[in-house]
């Protein structure tokens, strides 16, 4: 399954890089910038969590440490949570760098793009309002976004784990929840 799995996922990096490209003049993202793991929820399906998990085994000792140390942590804050929505940094950023970038998730890979919605909205990332991402055209005001060519896919976990591709590769993908609910 894990095999299968990296071939899909090979076919949607590809199908994300075009979006990259032809939004190229909207985003802002770079090497080093951690806004999008620094605070959110991180849907994964099962099938994520274990491809991501099967990569941490493979890791140096010291990180694999800072890792579970971060896992714990998350977890003693989540139950301190009064909150019925818990967002969190994710447990794999160390150090402003995502520990497993090869194996991250679909929500990680789709990270910084502006896509449609099921409700035909479009959904921008959160950087937008920081002045990044979109920001030149994006009224705050208005919440109006004003794109010559917008991604009229829907880009959601759920939608990419029911797609086409994903029955090509028959991916038994299974529940989705919150990365830090996975451990």
């Amino acid at each position: 399954m894990l095999k299968r799995y990296e071939k899909f996922l090979e076919e949607l990096d590809k199908e994300l890089r075009g979006y990259f490209l032809e939004q190229e003049q909207y985003i802002k993202c770079k090497q080093g910038c951690t806004d999008c793991c620094e605070k959110g929820e991180y849907p994964f399906s099962r099938l994520e969590a274990e491809y991501l998990m099967y990569g941490f085994l493979d890791l140096p000792k010291d990180i694999k440490s800072e890792i579970r140390k971060n896992i714990t942590d998350l977890k003693i804050a989540k139950q301190n949570s009064k909150s019925e929505r818990f967002l969190y940094q994710c447990p794999f950023l160390v150090n402003k760098s995502c520990t497993l970038y090869e194996r991250r998730g679909i929500v990680c890979r789709t990270f910084g793009l502006a896509y449609l919605k099921s409700d035909g909205t479009i959904n921008l990332p959160n950087c937008t309002n920081q002045g990044l991402n979109y920001a030149k055209v994006f009224n705050p005001e208005t919440k109006e976004i004003y794109l010559d060519n917008p991604i009229k896919k829907e880009l959601t976990i759920d939608k990419i784990l029911r797609s086409n591709l994903a029955e090509k590769y028959e991916l038994e993908c299974g529940e989705i929840r919150p990365l830090i609910d996975w451990f």
